[in-house]
């Protein structure tokens, strides 16, 4: 009996050993082919019981210098600092100095919402607008002002503007929550906001290498430290650049200092001892956590839209178990800590180069939980552009006409296309919130959309964009049969009908 035991747990704990492999090599697979269709560039850590499955680095930390990413580089956080300023938040909740239902005014005075809580702050169902309605008629006159948290409750008294809704009605997920989260943080513990994240969160974690830096700070570091974000011009366009170079998005950041909601780099490593700390209790106790995890009910007993908890978001899905997350997104970089608190697995995902990090992270989620996901594949969209740009027409058609045969590896978007073509068309056609030098590329622009059409001819939507395309060149008639072919396939394209009464006229 005990030789038959022995035997049937050396059988268990080499299936254990296999399926670690197995977890490892499918995890290695999808992050190979993630990069292998330019998909990822970044870092990766994957975690099971507090120990590594599985984690890599790839691609550049700064495209210029070819510097690598690699397991000690420092990524921006993004609005994963978020999680960081409402833990600090909660501790002085646990520690008895503010209450979640206080009016934000018993700690701030001069705040001119009496009716927004703290809850309504960590849950983003406060109604306040965005922080530029307050402090863009200001820069106007004053284009060379650096606006910081020292200005900020000045400017909302100075500029007060209307809610969006009343306080707990609706939801929508705004930095202003965090900059007045900072705010509180500061006036309830009376110390500065690093400061007191630094002695309260990132030290008692173990954080080493975590600390506060602002976009317009980036440059300070050495290549091989940071890994810089980076941005493509165009859809089009060959060539990177960084983040910071863009001068539209350094000014903005220069002039917009406030601080709370997007101001710590970090490393994947580092990530991981902030989620231990949170599941050995160094930060939170397990009482308010239970809170913390609990989607935010609205006034009308709904959960909120973001289905945010205090400072979390709580994956609606749950067959994998109950899973908090915060992604951060911002010009040129993605990152996400997907925590799988039902089975103590978070995945720890940076990319400087693409938005994609929640949804990698997902699919890794369920590659770590023995699900199979579809292979990763390449964008015919985007080989379409270059031959398109370096080789003309006929080779772009007849590239992309083969590429699409291979749906195996090989990705054709309606959306994509119709992209593509404002993006060629330029101007007010096509948004450019970075402001890059505009480009008008209307041959190509009128090409992209009219093989869009051929190649989803049931789509009204295309339909409307060629239309659109071919009004902006003159070319009016044909414009017309475009609008009517696409009130035809949707009687609602209201915006449609306008444009073709327009014309008709």
């Amino acid at each position: 009996m005990k030789l038959k035991l022995n035997i049937l747990l050396f059988v268990l704990a080499g299936s254990q050993t296999i399926w670690g492999q197995n977890k490892h090599k499918a995890l290695e697979d999808y992050f190979s082919a993630l990069v292998e269709t330019q998909q990822f560039n970044g870092n990766i850590l994957v975690v099971e019981n507090g120990k590594p499955v599985f984690e890599n680095s790839y691609g550049y930390s700064d495209f210029a210098t070819k510097s690598l990413n690699t397991s000690n580089t420092l990524f921006p956080l993004a609005s994963l600092t978020k999680t960081i300023t409402a833990t600090a938040i909660l501790q002085l909740v646990q520690s008895r100095k503010l209450q979640i239902t206080d009016p934000v005014v018993n700690h701030l005075p001069g705040f001119p919402y009496p009716t927004i809580t703290i809850q309504h702050l960590l849950s983003h169902t406060s109604g306040l607008p965005p922080y530029n309605a307050y402090f863009d008629s200001t820069r106007r006159l004053q284009p060379n002002r650096v606006f910081t948290n020292a200005d900020f409750l000045n400017g909302l008294g100075a500029n007060k503007k209307p809610l969006l809704y009343q306080p707990g009605e609706k939801g929508n997920y705004d930095n202003i929550n965090f900059i007045v989260l900072a705010l509180v943080l500061e006036k309830v513990s009376g110390m500065k906001y690093g400061d007191y994240l630094d002695k309260y969160i990132v030290r008692p974690a173990g954080m080493d290498h975590t600390r506060l830096l602002r976009m317009n700070q980036y440059a300070w570091f050495k290549n091989n430290q940071f890994s810089f974000p980076y941005l493509r011009p165009h859809l089009y366009a060959d060539s990177l650049v960084k983040a910071n170079s863009v001068p539209y998005i350094a000014d903005y950041w220069s002039a917009y200092n406030f601080t709370g909601f997007s101001d710590y780099i970090s490393s994947t490593h580092d990530l991981l001892k902030y989620d231990e700390a949170y599941y050995n209790g160094r930060l939170l106790n397990e009482q308010l956590l239970k809170e913390v995890f609990t989607p935010v009910k609205l006034n009308n007993g709904n959960n909120n839209p973001g289905n945010f908890g205090l400072g979390w978001e709580i994956e609606q899905d749950s067959s994998f178990g109950k899973i908090v997350y915060h992604s951060g997104v911002a010009t040129g970089l993605s990152c996400v800590m997907l925590r799988n608190i039902s089975k103590h697995q978070t995945i720890i995902v940076f990319d400087n180069r693409h938005y994609n990090a929640h949804e990698i992270a997902l699919n890794a989620l369920k590659v770590l939980n023995g699900m199979n996901i579809p292979s990763p594949r390449k964008s015919i969209t985007d080989i379409y552009a270059r031959v398109l740009l370096k080789q003309g027409a006929t080779a772009a058609r007849d590239t992309l006409n083969i590429l699409k045969k291979d749906t195996l590896h090989c990705l054709l978007s309606e959306d994509e296309m119709n992209s593509l073509g404002y993006d060629f068309l330029g101007g007010s056609n096509n948004p450019n919130p970075y402001h890059f030098p505009e480009e008008h590329k209307y041959a190509e622009a009128i090409e992209t959309f009219r093989l869009n059409m051929e190649l989803f001819p049931g789509s009204w939507n295309v339909y409307d964009s060629y239309g659109e395309a071919l009004l902006t060149v003159g070319r009016k008639e044909e414009a017309i049969k475009m609008y009517s072919r696409s009130i035809e396939l949707n009687p609602k394209n209201e915006a449609g009908k306008k444009v073709l009464e327009q014309l008709l006229k």
